[in-house]
C-alpha cells in the first residue's frame, strides 16, 4: 500500500461513516481523523466542539473543530479541519495554512473576552471549550495548533512560523494524508520522537560513556549526564509524548517524590545530580561525534523517557513555575539503544521498565499495553470468524489490535488482489483497539464518567480490573468473552447511529451520552429483570442489535442527554460533569419502564454461568496445548540458559518450577506436563523481569 492507495481507502472510509452516521462529511472526517492521531498517540484524547463564526474582527472568520487538554504537561490543543474528499485536490499552501491557524487564534482571542463567554450558548460543545479555556488560562503552558487535512502539504512548507499568545508559546502543526499515513504505516505505530541534543546543548551534545559490559545483541547501554535545562527544553517541546513508554506519567507534586524533588530545585540545586536518582531512556539509531573532551550523543531516534518521568516534569515546572534557575543542575541518565525490532524493542523496554520503577510502587497493570490479555485477543480475533449477514456469501472477522496500526502494517507489502481479499475478511469497521475495548467493557461495567475521563485514564482503569481477574484465572478470556466483547462494539457503535439520528443531538456530547446510555441500559435490564441479562450470544450471532433494544435505546438517550445537559446539573461545564461519579449517580435514578417485549432478547444468568464454564474449559485446553508447545519450541539449550540465570540472580524458583526445569532440560527425550510447561513460561517471565535477554 502507498500514501495514494490509502488516501483514497481513507475518502472511501470517511464518506462511509458520513452516511452510517449522518453527521456530515466533515463531522465525520473530524471523527475518524481524531482516531488515527489518537491510535498513534499525537493525542491524548478528542473533544468534538464545532463552531463557526466571526472572530474579533468581522473580516477575520473564528473556527475551531475539536480540542483536547494534556493535563500532564498542559498543552491546549485546538484542531481545525479541512475536508475535501477530493484525491485531485490543489496542494495546501503555507497561505493556505496559515488561514486556518489564523482561524483558531481568532477563536483563542474570542473566547478570552467576556462577550463571547456571555454570548456563547449553554450546554454546547464549543460553550464548554471556552470554559475550559477560563478555567485554565493561568495554567496553559502551551498552544497547540493543528491542522488536519485529507490533501497534500506543499514541499516548501518546513515550518510555520507562529508568534506567542500573551506570553504563551503557540506550535502549529499540519497533519496532510502523507503525514497520517507514514504514521500509521510506522513499525511502531505512532510518531517517532527524533531528537538534536546539539541543538539543547550549545552544539555539543551528551557526554557518555559505554557500559560495555552489560551490551547484548539487542540493546547498547550509556551512562549520560544532560543539563537540566537541556531536559527541561526537551520536555517543554515534545511534553507528555516524550514519556511514551514511562509506565507512570508525570504524577503530579503532590506526590511525595516530586514535592522533593522541587525543594531539592528551588533550594540545593548544587546537590541535584547526588539527591536525585536520574532518567532511565530508550532510544534507536543513537549518533555519536568524538571531541578532545570525550564522546557525545548527538542524535537518538524514538527518544522516550521510561523512569524518570517525575524528574523531567518537575524541572520543566519548576522553570516555568517558580522561576527556577537549571543552570547547576545536572541529571544522570542511563540511555539504553534498543533493537529496531518493534516486538522485541517493546519486550525489552516493558522488562527495564519493571526493574528500574523504584521511586513509586508500580503494579503490573502500568504495563498492560503489553500484557499477554492482548495476545489473546489477538489470537482469537484471527482465527473466530463471525456469521455471514445480510445475504453475504462469506464470512468476516473482528481484528484486534494489539499493537497500534497492526491493521494497516498487515496490508503493507500485500498485492491489490491480496489486499482486496484481506479487506473483505477484515473490514476495517471491525477493526477492535485496545482503547475501544476499554471504553466498551467499562461502559457495560457501569463506569460511563470513568470512560469520559478520556482514553487513557479509562485504559488504565481497565488494565486495573483485567490484570486482578487475569492473575485469578485468565481462562476467563475466552471465546465467549471475545464474542460478547464484539457484540459490546456493535451495540455501542448502534448506538452512536441512534444518537446521531435524533432531532434532538446538535452534534455534542455524543460520547458521553453513548456510554452513560450503555451504562444504564445494563443497569435497568438487571434492575426490571431479575436473574436474567442481555443475550449478547444473540448479537454476535444476528450481527445486529434486536429491534427490541433498539427502540428502548431511543429512549434512553433522550434521557441521558436531558439529564447530562440539565440546566440544573452540579458543574456547569457538562464535558466536565460527566466525568463525575455524581452525574452517573444522578443518571441512575431513571426510572424508565422497558416493555415486556425486552425479555425475549434476555438470557438466564444460570444459563449464561454455564456457557461461561464451558469456554473456561475450552480455552485451559487451548492454553495448556500453547504452553507445551512455546517450551518445546525454545528447547534444552534456552532452558539451560534460563536456569543458569536464575540460579546466578537467585531468582526465586518454586519446587514446582525446579521440577519442570529438569524435565525442560532433558527435552527432546523428556517432555515437560502441560502444568510444568505454565510453571517454566512465569519463571521465564520473572527472569526477563531481572534482567534476562535470552
Amino acid at each position: 500500500m502507498n500514501v495514494e492507495e490509502f488516501q483514497k481507502d481513507f475518502i472511501e472510509e470517511i464518506k462511509s461513516a458520513a452516511s452510517v452516521d449522518g453527521d456530515g462529511s466533515n463531522a465525520a472526517f473530524v471523527n475518524v481523523a481524531s482516531n488515527y492521531l489518537i491510535g498513534a498517540e499525537v493525542l491524548s484524547d478528542f473533544t468534538i466542539a464545532y463552531y463557526n463564526g466571526n472572530g474579533k474582527n468581522d473580516s477575520v472568520k473564528a473556527r475551531v473543530d475539536g480540542y483536547v487538554l494534556d493535563e500532564f504537561d498542559m498543552t491546549f490543543t485546538l484542531v481545525i479541519a479541512d475536508y475535501s474528499g477530493d484525491e485531485s485536490r490543489e496542494t495546501i499552501t503555507r497561505t493556505y495554512a496559515e488561514t486556518r491557524f489564523a482561524r483558531l487564534l481568532h477563536f483563542i482571542e474570542a473566547a478570552y473576552t467576556d462577550k463571547s463567554r456571555r454570548a456563547a450558548e449553554p450546554s454546547r460543545a464549543y460553550s464548554d471549550l471556552i470554559d475550559l479555556l477560563w478555567l485554565n488560562k493561568d495554567r496553559i503552558r502551551k498552544f497547540r495548533l493543528m491542522l488536519i487535512t485529507d490533501g497534500f502539504m506543499s514541499g516548501r512548507i518546513s515550518e510555520i512560523e507562529t508568534k506567542d499568545f500573551n506570553g504563551i508559546p503557540v506550535e502549529c502543526q499540519i497533519w496532510d494524508i502523507d503525514r497520517i499515513f507514514r504514521v500509521c504505516a510506522s513499525d511502531l505505530g505512532r510518531q517517532d520522537i527524533e531528537i538534536d541534543f546539539k541543538a539543547y546543548t550549545d552544539g555539543k551534545g551528551i557526554p557518555c560513556l559505554a557500559a560495555s559490559s552489560s551490551n547484548s545483541d539487542d540493546y547498547q547501554s550509556y551512562l549520560c549526564i544532560i543539563p537540566g535545562a537541556a531536559l527541561a527544553d526537551i520536555y517543554d517541546t515534545y511534553g507528555s509524548q516524550l514519556l511514551e513508554g514511562n509506565v507512570r506519567s508525570f504524577l503530579s507534586t503532590k506526590v511525595a517524590v516530586n514535592k522533593k524533588i522541587r525543594e531539592t530545585i528551588l533550594r540545593i540545586p548544587q546537590n541535584f545530580f547526588a539527591y536525585n536518582n536520574g532518567v532511565s531512556a530508550t532510544a534507536m539509531d543513537l549518533r555519536f561525534e568524538t571531541t578532545e573532551e570525550g564522546k557525545f550523543i548527538t542524535y537518538a531516534k524514538d527518544f522516550q523517557i521510561i523512569n524518570g518521568g517525575q524528574t523531567t516534569a518537575s524541572l520543566s515546572n519548576a522553570r516555568h513555575k517558580d522561576d527556577a534557575d537549571l543552570g547547576q543542575i545536572y541529571v544522570q541518565m542511563k540511555l539504553t539503544e534498543v533493537d529496531n525490532d518493534a516486538d522485541k524493542s517493546t519486550e525489552l523496554i516493558r522488562n527495564i521498565s519493571r526493574s528500574s520503577n523504584s521511586q513509586n510502587k508500580v503494579s503490573d497493570a502500568d504495563f498492560f499495553a503489553t500484557h499477554p490479555f492482548h495476545v489473546r485477543m489477538e489470537q482469537i480475533s484471527r482465527r473466530v470468524f463471525a456469521p455471514a449477514t445480510g445475504g453475504a456469501q462469506y464470512e468476516t472477522k473482528w481484528f484486534y489490535e494489539r499493537a497500534r496500526g497492526q491493521y494497516l502494517q498487515a496490508q503493507m507489502r500485500m498485492t491489490k488482489s491480496q489486499k482486496d481479499k484481506f479487506a473483505a475478511q477484515n473490514p476495517k469497521k471491525q477493526v477492535i483497539t485496545k482503547t475501544d475495548l476499554a471504553k466498551y467493557r467499562n461502559s457495560w461495567d457501569g463506569m460511563p464518567h470513568v470512560v469520559s475521563k478520556g482514553a487513557q485514564t479509562n485504559f488504565m482503569s481497565f488494565a486495573e480490573s483485567i490484570d486482578e481477574a487475569w492473575t485469578k484465572s485468565d481462562t476467563v478470556f475466552n471465546d465467549k468473552y471475545f464474542k460478547d466483547s464484539v457484540a459490546l462494539a456493535i451495540l455501542f457503535k448502534h448506538t452512536e447511529w441512534i444518537v446521531s439520528h435524533q432531532p434532538w443531538f446538535e452534534s455534542g456530547y455524543r460520547a458521553n451520552i453513548v456510554t452513560y446510555s450503555i451504562a444504564l441500559l445494563h443497569r435497568l435490564i438487571k434492575k426490571q429483570f431479575a436473574n436474567m441479562d442481555l443475550d449478547l450470544g444473540l448479537i454476535w450471532n444476528r450481527q445486529q442489535v434486536p429491534d427490541v433494544i433498539t427502540n428502548e435505546l431511543v429512549h434512553i438517550t433522550k434521557f441521558v442527554f436531558d439529564t447530562i445537559t440539565d440546566p440544573n446539573r452540579a458543574t456547569i461545564n457538562v464535558t466536565q460533569w460527566c466525568k463525575r461519579e455524581a452525574c452517573w449517580d444522578t443518571v441512575k435514578n431513571c426510572t424508565l419502564i422497558f416493555s415486556s417485549e425486552v425479555e425475549s432478547v434476555l438470557m438466564s444468568k444460570e444459563d449464561t454461568k454455564v456457557a461461561e464454564r464451558e469456554a473456561k474449559k475450552d480455552q485451559k485446553l487451548v492454553s495448556d496445548v500453547e504452553a507445551q508447545a512455546k517450551v518445546l519450541e525454545l528447547g534444552a539449550g534456552y532452558w539451560k540458559s534460563v536456569n543458569d540465570f536464575v540460579l546466578a540472580k537467585r531468582v526465586p524458583m518454586s519446587p514446582d518450577q525446579s521440577k519442570a526445569m529438569k524435565y525442560a532440560l532433558r527435552i527432546p527425550t523428556q517432555f515437560p506436563s502441560a502444568y510444568q510447561s505454565i510453571q517454566l513460561l512465569a519463571l521465564l517471565e520473572e527472569a526477563k523481569a531481572n534482567g534476562y535477554r535470552g
